[in-house]
């Protein structure tokens, strides 16, 4: 199995259904023609992504995810995903979806933009959307 693994970074947040996932996000990425080399999600508070989003992206905002992408042309794909869980909490409640559920699609989300998906325009963010949608659809774990 490709290496996904995931961290805490000054907070305790443990994932559900690890292994489902991992399974999950594999699938993913071989549907859309490609293959994992490493994955690391790291899990972290918004003051935590804030200074990431700033000391590297120069935005002083807040984020729900930053994606670093460090994979090399046809070696599969390489990144750092991180993930603010105050952000996915404070999402999940805002649009009243289970926190899993807005976890999930953040982790998705993420992998996409390693596999070339952009959200910049309204074009983009429409296609990232329906993919978001259609790998969401794909688990078959319980969230």
């Amino acid at each position: 199995m490709p290496l996904i693994r995931f961290f805490e970074e000054g907070i305790s947040y443990k994932i559900k259904n690890k292994l489902a996932v991992r399974q999950w996000i594999t699938g993913t990425v071989q549907a859309e023609g490609n293959k994992i080399t490493e994955l690391s999600f790291i899990f972290c508070s918004d003051e935590y992504l804030l200074q990431i989003n700033r000391q590297y992206l120069d935005h002083d905002t807040y984020t729900d995810i930053i994606t670093f992408d460090n994979s090399t042309p046809g070696n599969g794909i390489t990144g750092d995903i991180f993930i603010s869980i105050d952000r996915i909490r404070e999402n999940a409640s805002k649009f009243n979806i289970p926190e899993a559920d807005e976890l999930h699609r953040v982790i998705i989300h993420g992998v996409l933009h390693l596999l070339g998906y952009k959200d910049k325009t309204p074009s983009d963010k429409k296609k990232m959307t329906f993919k978001e949608d259609f790998y969401l659809n794909k688990r078959v774990f319980n969230r």
